[in-house]
């Protein structure tokens, strides 16, 4: 089974990166043959300080090891650091159609009151649909904020092996059970977010103790005492999805265990939670982020190894397309 999956290296990471990323991440590299790529490209759909974005993916590579990625069980690699992607992304923006790409909800949401924004915003989901097809993917793990993406890039898929014959396999989702998409802490009906959010109520990965605890203190719950899960309750639903996510319990014994203790209690417990979680990903990531040879060459092995196998499929993909082959 081949896994794939990426990440941007944009913006402070966030609990939610955590819960839909990091953790799945970590939990499915002994599935098979694992892929996970900071994807560099992606980033500049949005202005970017050059020097800035260097350091972001530096500190993005020692996130992904500190949270449970193993370089000996993982390719672990930078999206610009294989070619193979910017090229295939060409071949699936010229099958995919204005009309898919302009109903994409995070391009609308991403240029909604702005004058102008980059073709890059618009057409990027073509670059992320090679990401994922060029490794002949089985399994992505990803967030649910992405599945519209991987309906797309299945969509792509079928297209291209229809038109050209059998190239690239059709990947399916695998979203966690539990904290899918995690809500800001203040703002409990948006998605926590680092560039949407409030400061708050994002709660940061790197975040030391002392932080994480009064944000999570400090966190919008709803009318009533009742720690339960439901659709009119997203503040306290929403801290009970971090619980699960930081302990390892379902959502249903941390209603049975919380049943009468009001939210008090309940909030105390959370923070206490999230800072065991974390707290030992922040210090190995200052350990991890101090070694950057070592990051360096982390990297470098990934991508070579990436390369072979992103390569093997663009040629055959040129081959069907008809290009000649040099």
């Amino acid at each position: 089974m081949r896994i794939f999956s990426g990440i941007q290296p944009t913006g402070a990471k966030h609990f939610g990166n955590y819960s839909g990323g990091f953790r799945q991440y970590a939990a499915t590299q002994d599935l098979g043959d694992a892929f996970f790529c900071i994807v560099d490209l992606h980033s500049i759909t949005t202005p970017q300080d050059p020097e800035a974005l260097r350091e972001a993916t530096l500190d993005l590579a020692a996130i992904l090891l500190a949270t449970g990625l193993d370089p000996e069980r993982s390719t672990i690699f930078v999206q610009s650091h294989v070619s193979e992607h910017a090229e295939c992304a060409w071949l699936l923006g010229c099958i995919a159609t204005f009309g898919e790409l302009r109903r994409m909800t995070q391009f609308k949401d991403k240029s909604q009151g702005k004058d102008s924004v980059s073709a890059g915003l618009f057409t990027y989901p073509a670059l992320m649909a090679a990401d994922i097809l060029l490794y002949q993917t089985d399994k992505v793990p990803i967030g649910d904020d992405q599945r519209q993406h991987l309906e797309l890039t299945r969509n792509l898929a079928e297209r291209f092996n229809s038109r050209y014959g059998e190239t690239f396999k059709l990947p399916e989702a695998i979203y966690p059970e539990v904290g899918a998409r995690v809500m800001d802490l203040q703002e409990p009906d948006r998605k926590m977010s680092t560039t949407g959010g409030t400061p708050q109520g994002t709660v940061g990965l790197l975040d030391p103790p002392d932080t994480l605890r009064r944000k999570v203190r400090s966190a919008v719950t709803d009318s009533g005492k009742e720690v339960r899960r439901s659709e009119d309750k997203p503040g306290i639903t929403n801290l009970i999805d971090m619980m699960a996510v930081a302990t390892g319990s379902t959502p249903e014994e941390i209603e049975a265990r919380y049943d009468g203790t009001g939210y008090g209690k309940f909030k105390e417990d959370v923070a206490e939670a999230v800072v065991a979680l974390l707290d030992p990903i922040r210090l190995r990531y200052g350990e991890l982020r101090a070694n950057q040879p070592v990051l360096r060459a982390i990297l470098a092995e990934g991508a070579a190894k990436a390369e072979l196998i992103a390569a093997e499929t663009l040629d055959v993909a040129y081959e069907r397309v008809g290009f000649v082959a040099p």
